[in-house]
Protein backbone atom coordinates (compact mmCIF):
# COMPACT_ATOMS: atom_id res chain seq x y z
CA UNK A 1 0.00 0.00 0.00
CA UNK A 2 1.47 3.16 -0.99
CA UNK A 3 1.37 6.43 1.56
CA UNK A 4 0.03 9.63 -0.25
CA UNK A 5 2.62 11.73 -0.21
CA UNK A 6 2.82 14.83 2.42
CA UNK A 7 5.80 16.70 1.18
CA UNK A 8 6.30 20.80 1.55
CA UNK A 9 5.64 20.48 -2.06
CA UNK A 10 1.97 19.69 -1.83
CA UNK A 11 1.23 21.03 1.48
CA UNK A 12 -0.84 24.11 1.32
CA UNK A 13 0.87 27.11 2.92
CA UNK A 14 -1.10 29.36 5.44
CA UNK A 15 -2.20 32.31 4.91
CA UNK A 16 -0.26 35.35 6.01
CA UNK A 17 -1.68 37.14 8.99
CA UNK A 18 -2.45 41.08 8.92
CA UNK A 19 -2.81 42.47 12.18
CA UNK A 20 -3.28 46.64 12.74
CA UNK A 21 -2.23 48.46 16.01
CA UNK A 22 -3.93 52.20 16.49
CA UNK A 23 -1.05 54.20 18.04
CA UNK A 24 -3.04 57.57 17.73
CA UNK A 25 -3.97 60.18 15.26
CA UNK A 26 -2.79 58.73 11.90
CA UNK A 27 -0.30 56.42 13.38
CA UNK A 28 -1.16 52.96 12.58
CA UNK A 29 1.46 49.68 12.91
CA UNK A 30 0.50 47.08 10.34
CA UNK A 31 1.91 43.66 10.43
CA UNK A 32 1.31 42.19 6.86
CA UNK A 33 2.83 38.59 7.13
CA UNK A 34 6.69 39.08 7.64
CA UNK A 35 6.71 43.05 6.53
CA UNK A 36 6.19 45.82 9.38
CA UNK A 37 4.67 48.74 8.16
CA UNK A 38 4.02 52.36 9.95
CA UNK A 39 1.46 55.40 9.10
CA UNK A 40 2.63 58.92 9.98
CA UNK A 41 4.23 58.71 12.75
CA UNK A 42 3.62 61.29 15.68
CA UNK A 43 5.24 59.66 18.77
CA UNK A 44 5.80 62.76 20.74
CA UNK A 45 3.99 62.80 24.48
CA UNK A 46 1.37 65.44 25.00
CA UNK A 47 0.93 68.33 26.14
CA UNK A 48 3.03 68.89 23.07
CA UNK A 49 2.60 72.91 20.85
CA UNK A 50 3.66 73.65 17.49
CA UNK A 51 4.12 77.21 16.23
CA UNK A 52 3.35 78.06 12.86
CA UNK A 53 0.95 79.68 10.79
CA UNK A 54 -1.77 77.68 12.21
CA UNK A 55 -0.12 76.27 15.38
CA UNK A 56 -1.16 72.76 16.51
CA UNK A 57 -1.65 71.59 20.09
CA UNK A 58 -1.50 67.83 21.27
CA UNK A 59 -3.93 66.96 23.83
CA UNK A 60 -2.90 63.52 24.24
CA UNK A 61 0.23 61.17 23.76
CA UNK A 62 0.31 57.59 21.99
CA UNK A 63 -0.46 54.89 22.92
CA UNK A 64 2.74 53.20 22.18
CA UNK A 65 6.00 54.73 22.89
CA UNK A 66 8.24 54.74 19.63
CA UNK A 67 11.09 53.04 22.12
CA UNK A 68 8.45 50.11 21.78
CA UNK A 69 8.27 49.84 18.63
CA UNK A 70 9.66 47.25 16.30
CA UNK A 71 11.75 47.26 13.36
CA UNK A 72 10.07 48.95 10.60
CA UNK A 73 10.70 47.73 7.10
CA UNK A 74 8.34 50.79 5.53
CA UNK A 75 6.85 53.87 6.83
CA UNK A 76 3.95 55.46 4.55
CA UNK A 77 4.08 58.98 5.32
CA UNK A 78 1.24 61.03 3.81
CA UNK A 79 3.18 64.18 4.32
CA UNK A 80 5.94 65.91 6.71
CA UNK A 81 4.55 69.59 6.98
CA UNK A 82 2.27 69.11 10.08
CA UNK A 83 3.05 67.60 12.98
CA UNK A 84 0.21 65.44 13.50
CA UNK A 85 1.31 63.12 10.89
CA UNK A 86 5.43 63.18 11.88
CA UNK A 87 6.74 65.11 14.68
CA UNK A 88 9.90 65.11 16.11
CA UNK A 89 9.78 61.67 17.62
CA UNK A 90 8.51 60.68 14.55
CA UNK A 91 11.63 62.19 12.92
CA UNK A 92 13.55 59.74 14.83
CA UNK A 93 11.61 56.93 14.10
CA UNK A 94 12.31 57.69 9.91
CA UNK A 95 15.96 57.88 11.07
CA UNK A 96 15.82 54.21 11.46
CA UNK A 97 12.88 52.47 9.31
CA UNK A 98 14.10 50.47 6.49
CA UNK A 99 12.25 52.47 3.38
CA UNK A 100 9.98 55.84 3.47
CA UNK A 101 7.17 56.03 0.66
CA UNK A 102 5.79 60.11 0.79
CA UNK A 103 5.00 62.48 -1.35
CA UNK A 104 7.88 63.92 -4.23
CA UNK A 105 8.16 66.89 -2.29
CA UNK A 106 8.10 65.56 1.10
CA UNK A 107 11.12 63.02 -0.18
CA UNK A 108 13.20 66.37 -1.42
CA UNK A 109 12.95 67.73 2.15
CA UNK A 110 13.46 64.30 3.97
CA UNK A 111 16.60 62.83 1.56
CA UNK A 112 17.70 59.46 2.85
CA UNK A 113 15.61 56.90 2.45
CA UNK A 114 12.51 59.12 1.23
CA UNK A 115 10.63 58.07 -1.87
CA UNK A 116 8.60 60.29 -3.70
CA UNK A 117 5.53 58.30 -5.39
CA UNK A 118 3.29 60.81 -7.74
CA UNK A 119 -0.51 59.74 -7.76
CA UNK A 120 -1.40 56.45 -9.11
CA UNK A 121 2.75 55.31 -9.12
CA UNK A 122 3.70 51.90 -7.47
CA UNK A 123 6.05 50.33 -6.15
CA UNK A 124 6.96 46.64 -5.14
CA UNK A 125 8.58 46.22 -1.49
CA UNK A 126 9.72 42.43 -0.44
CA UNK A 127 10.36 42.27 3.71
CA UNK A 128 10.09 38.81 5.70
CA UNK A 129 9.65 37.01 3.01
CA UNK A 130 6.45 39.04 2.14
CA UNK A 131 5.85 41.25 -0.94
CA UNK A 132 3.63 44.22 -1.09
CA UNK A 133 2.71 46.43 -4.09
CA UNK A 134 1.99 50.16 -2.84
CA UNK A 135 0.16 52.63 -5.19
CA UNK A 136 0.02 56.23 -4.28
CA UNK A 137 -3.00 57.64 -4.34
CA UNK A 138 -4.99 61.33 -4.93
CA UNK A 139 -5.23 63.55 -1.93
CA UNK A 140 -6.20 66.77 -1.06
CA UNK A 141 -5.97 68.52 2.55
CA UNK A 142 -8.63 71.20 2.24
CA UNK A 143 -11.29 72.82 0.02
CA UNK A 144 -9.92 73.74 -3.51
CA UNK A 145 -8.03 76.80 -3.95
CA UNK A 146 -5.91 75.81 -0.60
CA UNK A 147 -3.56 73.57 -1.76
CA UNK A 148 -0.96 76.32 -1.85
CA UNK A 149 -1.30 76.68 1.95
CA UNK A 150 -1.19 73.21 2.88
CA UNK A 151 1.08 71.46 0.91
CA UNK A 152 0.75 68.33 -1.35
CA UNK A 153 -0.42 65.15 0.70
CA UNK A 154 -1.20 61.46 -0.71
CA UNK A 155 -2.57 58.30 0.37
CA UNK A 156 -1.80 54.78 -0.49
CA UNK A 157 -3.49 51.70 -1.41
CA UNK A 158 -1.48 48.65 -0.46
CA UNK A 159 -2.20 45.46 -2.34
CA UNK A 160 -0.53 41.72 -0.35
CA UNK A 161 -0.99 38.17 -0.85
CA UNK A 162 -5.05 38.39 1.30
CA UNK A 163 -6.26 41.33 0.26
CA UNK A 164 -6.09 45.22 -0.41
CA UNK A 165 -5.95 48.30 2.33
CA UNK A 166 -6.00 51.85 1.81
CA UNK A 167 -4.87 54.73 3.91
CA UNK A 168 -6.69 57.65 2.82
CA UNK A 169 -3.86 60.56 4.13
CA UNK A 170 -5.27 63.40 5.48
CA UNK A 171 -7.89 64.41 2.48
CA UNK A 172 -11.32 66.44 1.98
CA UNK A 173 -14.02 64.26 -0.70
CA UNK A 174 -13.09 65.17 -4.07
CA UNK A 175 -13.69 64.44 -7.11
CA UNK A 176 -10.50 62.46 -7.78
CA UNK A 177 -11.07 59.85 -5.26
CA UNK A 178 -13.59 58.19 -6.44
CA UNK A 179 -10.62 56.59 -9.20
CA UNK A 180 -9.50 54.44 -5.88
CA UNK A 181 -13.14 52.42 -5.53
CA UNK A 182 -12.98 51.85 -9.18
CA UNK A 183 -9.55 50.60 -9.61
CA UNK A 184 -9.34 48.51 -6.60
CA UNK A 185 -11.55 46.18 -4.80
CA UNK A 186 -11.21 46.99 -0.83
CA UNK A 187 -10.96 45.28 2.13
CA UNK A 188 -9.77 47.35 4.72
CA UNK A 189 -9.87 51.16 4.48
CA UNK A 190 -8.15 53.36 7.15
CA UNK A 191 -9.95 56.90 6.89
CA UNK A 192 -8.59 60.12 8.34
CA UNK A 193 -11.70 61.86 10.08
CA UNK A 194 -11.05 64.50 12.47
CA UNK A 195 -13.02 67.51 10.53
CA UNK A 196 -9.80 69.33 11.16
CA UNK A 197 -10.59 73.22 11.63
CA UNK A 198 -8.73 76.37 12.33
CA UNK A 199 -9.57 79.93 14.10
CA UNK A 200 -7.53 81.81 11.44
CA UNK A 201 -9.82 79.93 8.50
CA UNK A 202 -13.68 79.71 9.49
CA UNK A 203 -15.37 77.33 8.50
CA UNK A 204 -13.38 75.60 6.02
CA UNK A 205 -12.56 71.92 6.99
CA UNK A 206 -9.05 70.40 6.43
CA UNK A 207 -10.01 66.44 6.74
CA UNK A 208 -13.15 64.30 6.49
CA UNK A 209 -16.19 65.13 8.78
CA UNK A 210 -18.43 62.57 9.77
CA UNK A 211 -20.86 62.70 6.77
CA UNK A 212 -17.71 62.82 4.55
CA UNK A 213 -16.32 60.00 5.61
CA UNK A 214 -19.78 58.14 4.86
CA UNK A 215 -20.18 59.49 2.38
CA UNK A 216 -16.31 58.51 0.87
CA UNK A 217 -16.93 54.48 2.29
CA UNK A 218 -20.32 54.31 -0.29
CA UNK A 219 -17.82 55.48 -2.56
CA UNK A 220 -14.67 53.28 -2.13
CA UNK A 221 -16.94 50.24 -1.47
CA UNK A 222 -14.53 48.92 1.29
CA UNK A 223 -15.95 45.99 2.94
CA UNK A 224 -14.29 47.51 6.65
CA UNK A 225 -13.90 51.33 7.56
CA UNK A 226 -11.68 52.06 10.14
CA UNK A 227 -11.77 55.62 11.65
CA UNK A 228 -8.28 57.36 12.33
CA UNK A 229 -7.35 61.37 12.64
CA UNK A 230 -10.04 62.00 14.96
CA UNK A 231 -8.36 62.43 18.59
CA UNK A 232 -5.99 64.05 20.57
CA UNK A 233 -5.28 67.42 18.95
CA UNK A 234 -7.12 70.70 19.49
CA UNK A 235 -7.96 71.11 15.77
CA UNK A 236 -9.86 67.83 15.32
CA UNK A 237 -13.26 68.38 15.96
CA UNK A 238 -15.47 65.30 14.88
CA UNK A 239 -16.98 63.68 17.82
CA UNK A 240 -16.10 59.94 17.26
CA UNK A 241 -19.98 59.39 18.29
CA UNK A 242 -21.08 61.01 15.12
CA UNK A 243 -18.37 59.18 12.98
CA UNK A 244 -20.17 56.05 14.43
CA UNK A 245 -23.81 57.98 13.98
CA UNK A 246 -23.59 58.66 10.39
CA UNK A 247 -22.54 55.21 9.32
CA UNK A 248 -25.26 54.15 11.39
CA UNK A 249 -27.96 56.10 9.43
CA UNK A 250 -27.26 54.54 5.92
CA UNK A 251 -28.23 50.75 5.67
CA UNK A 252 -25.47 50.38 2.65
CA UNK A 253 -22.87 50.92 5.45
CA UNK A 254 -24.17 48.29 7.98
CA UNK A 255 -21.27 46.34 9.54
CA UNK A 256 -18.88 48.62 8.02
CA UNK A 257 -17.25 50.70 10.55
CA UNK A 258 -14.29 49.42 12.65
CA UNK A 259 -12.83 51.39 15.74
CA UNK A 260 -9.27 49.78 17.14
CA UNK A 261 -8.86 49.50 20.19
CA UNK A 262 -5.20 51.91 21.02
CA UNK A 263 -2.18 49.69 21.14
CA UNK A 264 -4.21 46.24 20.79
CA UNK A 265 -2.66 44.56 17.61
CA UNK A 266 -6.37 43.51 15.55
CA UNK A 267 -6.04 40.83 13.28
CA UNK A 268 -7.80 42.53 9.98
Amino acid sequence: MTTPSTSPATTPRPSPRTTATYIGTATVLLRIGGLTVLTDPAFDQAPAAYPAVRPLRRTAGPALDASLLPPVDLVLLSHDQHADNLDHSGREVLARAGRILTTPEAAARLGGRAEGLAPWESREITAGGTTVRITATPARHGPEGTEQATGPVTGFVVEHETGTLYVSGDTVRHDALAAIGERFALDTAFLHFGDAHFPSTGDRAFSLSAAEGAALARTLGARTVVPLHFDSWDHLAEDPARITAAFAADPRLAGTLRWLEPGVPEEL
